[in-house]
């Protein structure tokens, strides 16, 4: 009887490193790597070398010292005492302010208009392509300046609000529109007031998790949830609730005329509101060719099998149509988000104090230290880059088609 056994193995040998292929791929990766090190390291010390030559050293000792400007538009406290850090953090906060804002109206406008690009209303289908074609072929920067100058030109001035119509001129008594912005209710919380903000985050949670719970039990069961009135009641009954049970603790301050310019309530600046609705209609328009092309790559079959079970076309988009597109349209979204992130450096062309105009404008000019303030806007713009990047491609693979 004899009995099978594996061949001996061969001893390592350095040849191996190029002539065997299991080990070929990893050489040339090291080899790769090392030249790259030594490249950078090349790089850096010649910068060294330069800068000591010159009498310069790079030093961020320069973010302690007063800023000594101030910032139109600021989430957080700060004055021309600030430290440069503290300006840069304003800028920071500007950013991603603007960023946010556009990227949620930027999905909105582009996930309607692609779903309008492919309606049987041929007045709808050919408007819905006129706004493709007219802002996705236009820079970015000429429709910012375009709707800032509208609201600077168009709006009235706050003095236009003066008199005894004064409150009919705003909007539901509360809204200011005007070439200096746009003037808003605040909200003033009481210690009790959070409570009730908790609630309603807590109620956004619970919304989210009812809809996926009856899109999950749709699938598996076939049986049919209500999904309008239930979210809607989920969202706003607990948070109304809460308010009035523990007696009223969120006013509203509102803007009213002092001198010549209105005080209290929020100001919006037209900068921003510019610059919002330029990144956002623009970036739509990209998104909306990106939503078509999802929802044609989905088999026709799918549409008229589901309006064979008797779907109503709504739910055909809802529960079909879009889950399968999804597959497509994401990963062209991610682009489309670090777009709207990296093009709202064209803030300083309207007078938007974002961090490339604090920490790369007024801040650089003011210390000189060109090379430190470039490099801490260049490693900004990569951790909120690589940060959406991740959250997307989370989220795309939360979204993607699992195979049985």
């Amino acid at each position: 009887m004899t009995t099978m056994t594996d061949p001996p193995q061969a001893s390592f040998k350095l040849s191996m490193l190029l002539n065997d292929t299991r080990y070929r791929s990893y050489t040339f990766q090291f080899i790769a790597l090392i030249l790259l090190i030594a490249a950078i390291a090349y790089l850096g010390s010649n910068l060294a070398q330069n800068l000591r030559e010159a009498g310069l050293n790079i030093s961020y000792g320069f973010l302690g010292e007063p800023s000594n400007y101030d910032i139109n538009q600021r989430l957080i406290e700060y004055d021309s005492r600030s430290s440069h850090w503290r300006a840069a953090v304003v800028g920071v906060l500007n950013t991603l302010l603007v960023a946010f804002l556009a990227c949620v109206t930027a999905t909105i406008i582009g996930v309607i208009a692609g779903v309008l690009r492919l309606s049987n209303n041929w007045l709808v289908r050919k408007l819905m392509a006129g706004y493709v074609e007219a802002f996705r072929n236009v820079p970015v920067l000429i429709w910012i300046l375009i709707i800032y100058t509208v609201m600077t030109a168009v709006m009235p001035s706050p003095r236009d609000f003066r008199g005894d119509d004064a409150d009919a001129s705003m909007v539901l008594g509360s809204f200011a529109f005007t070439n200096r912005g746009v003037y808003t209710p605040k909200p003033l919380l009481e210690p009790m007031g959070w409570v009730v903000v908790g609630i309603f985050i807590a109620s956004i949670i619970g919304m989210f998790a009812y809809r996926r719970y009856a899109t999950k039990l749709l699938y598996d069961t076939g049986k049919l949830l209500p999904m309008g009135w239930p979210s809607l009641a989920i969202l706003f009954v607990p948070a109304i609730l809460s308010f009035f049970v523990l007696g009223r603790p969120i006013s509203l301050e509102y803007p009213e005329l002092g001198g010549f310019n209105f005080q209290g309530g929020i100001q919006v600046l037209g900068s921003l509101i510019a610059l919002w609705f330029a990144l956002a209609i623009y970036t739509g328009a990209f998104i909306a060719e990106n939503v078509r092309a999802g929802i044609q790559a989905v088999s026709k079959g799918q549409t008229e099998a589901a309006a064979a079970l008797g779907l109503r076309p709504r739910r055909i988009m809802n529960l079909v149509i879009l889950p399968q597109a999804l597959r497509i349209i994401i990963p062209p979204l991610i682009s489309n988000y670090l777009n709207i992130t990296k093009n709202s450096s064209l803030a300083i062309a309207v007078g938007y104090m974002d961090i490339t105009g604090t920490l790369g404008g007024i801040t650089l000019n003011q210390t000189g230290r060109a090379i430190e303030a470039v490099l801490l806007l260049m490693l900004f713009y990569l951790v909120i880059s690589l940060s959406i990047s991740a959250v997307m491609n989370v989220y795309n693979n939360a979204v993607r088609l699992k195979e049985r």
